[in-house]
């Protein structure tokens, strides 16, 4: 899948901090970005300020027909009517990780993995390459204080928290990969 041919993007519970880092991603580049969660945030209201469609209502009636991309997180219940409608659809249903390995392997790809410290060392990286003049991306695993995002725009050079929840780290090929610990974490 070419994501530059993606128009509308659906995400099943946008609110969460690395779905909403891909929304944010989709909403920059002009896409038409909308989704749904269980609760109203401070993060989904910030989405909403910056154009973004949610509904906090697992209905079909409130969901994007229109989507050509709906972006999945292991959060959202099996038994979601949303995700049993796309399911049934010819719409591409595909899991966070691996949208977010088809944005960082796009890219010079630096992957921070390790059971404690990604979102520091993912954030200090960015940094480092922003100040730098580097054309950098970065998805955080939570709310850099001088970006006020968790979500750097850039393109050239891509940093991407390895999450090893779900297997998600196994969709990222990268061209720098630190691991900052190691610990028993996320066992399932």
């Amino acid at each position: 899948m070419e994501l530059d041919k993606i128009k509308n993007v659906y995400f099943l519970g946008i609110g969460g901090i690395g779905m909403s880092a891909l929304a944010r991603y989709f909403n920059i580049l002009g896409k038409k970005v909308s989704g749904y969660d269980k609760t109203p945030t401070v993060l989904t209201h910030e989405l909403e300020q910056e154009g973004i469609d949610i509904t906090f209502e697992d209905s079909v009636e409130t969901l994007d027909k229109q989507a050509d991309l709906v972006v999945l997180t292991p959060a959202i219940p099996k038994d979601s009517k949303q995700l049993a409608y796309y399911n049934s659809s010819d719409i591409l249903v595909w899991k966070r990780a691996k949208v977010l390995g088809l944005i960082a392997n796009s890219g010079f790809n630096i992957s921070i993995a390790g059971s404690h410290g990604k979102t520091s060392t993912s954030t200090f990286t960015a940094h480092l390459l922003k100040v730098g003049n580097k054309d950098i991306a970065a998805f955080l695993g939570g709310i850099s204080i001088n970006y006020q995002s968790n979500f750097i725009e850039g393109r050239t050079y891509i940093v991407a928290e390895a999450d090893e929840f779900d297997k998600s780290f196994l969709n990222l090929t990268p061209n720098i990969a630190l691991i900052t610990s190691v610990d028993t974490d996320h066992l399932d």
